[in-house]
């Protein structure tokens, strides 16, 4: 007998498009654990775009999913290398970087 995977999502209702901006450190693992919680809690990662600054990742996430982004983003803030994570568009926590904080506002 075949394992069944479960979806949270509801009959009729389609996957709801995020686009999330997380700057983490550049730990080892520290990606792989970031993409678990993202697909443990109900998403699917449609893009992801990766750029190494320093010691540091600045890493952009267009994500499907019916669950909450709220939710999601408040489960990647506890991981221990995640410096800050933001919705664009003013719909989520503003972090200090990726160009949403006071240090890139000229």
């Amino acid at each position: 007998m075949k394992p069944q995977c479960q979806s949270d999502s509801r009959p009729g209702q389609s996957p709801a498009s995020h686009t999330l901006n997380c700057r983490m450190d550049s730990e080892s693992a520290a990606l792989e654990r970031l993409c678990q919680v993202i697909r443990i809690r109900g998403f699917r990662i449609a893009r992801m775009a990766v750029e190494s600054v320093g010691d540091q990742l600045d890493i952009e996430l267009t994500l499907e999913g019916t669950r909450s982004i709220g939710m999601l983003q408040s489960q990647l803030e506890k991981l221990h290398t995640v410096a800050s994570v933001a919705l664009p568009g003013g719909s989520g926590r503003v972090g200090s970087s990726l160009g949403f904080g006071p240090d890139l506002v000229g």
